[in-house]
């Protein structure tokens, strides 16, 4: 009797909890299991702590480079952004901290993202968004019945 009862609780306390009937919440996601932090490097470069320094000078270098280009490409054309996380993931195969930085921008973009989805928040922005091009509508058409095609820095007035 011990036996049959030792099993049925282990099999009841290995299964999840079944959901009501009816209830409409959706389930929560497991977390993933975020990866180790630490240096991403090969074991052979870890062995020699001259050679890991090495290293590490180097992909701190490369990153740089690649960060200090994002920034040039904020006020100029280009993917300033996208250019600067690129660095910053250079970086977070060599540092601890550039890896933190990543997580907790990934955590804060995937929050964005959940909340722009709501239905209420798209709403409101999409009504937001036709009142702003009504606005800049009505302004280019009192523009052109005033002015023309003629540029602003060609108006004899």
């Amino acid at each position: 009797m011990n036996a049959e009862s030792d099993e049925r609780g282990e099999a009841v306390a290995a299964t999840a909890p079944a959901r009501a009937t009816g209830d409409m919440t959706a389930p929560e996601p497991e977390p993933e299991p975020e990866p180790e932090l630490g240096s991403k490097a090969p074991h052979f470069i870890k062995r020699s702590r001259t050679l890991h320094l090495s290293w590490q000078v180097g992909i701190f270098i490369v990153g740089l480079a690649v960060v200090g280009a994002g920034i040039v490409m904020l006020p100029l054309p280009g993917p300033g952004w996208l250019v600067i996380f690129g660095g910053m993931a250079i970086w977070a195969t060599e540092f601890v901290w550039a890896q933190l930085v990543l997580r907790w921008t990934k955590r804060k973009v995937t929050e964005a993202a959940q909340r722009a989805l709501d239905p209420r928040v798209r709403r409101r922005n999409i009504i937001l968004t036709t009142v702003g091009l009504v606005i800049i509508a009505v302004l280019v058409g009192i523009y052109l019945w005033k002015f023309g095609m003629e540029m602003p820095w060609k108006i004899q007035e």
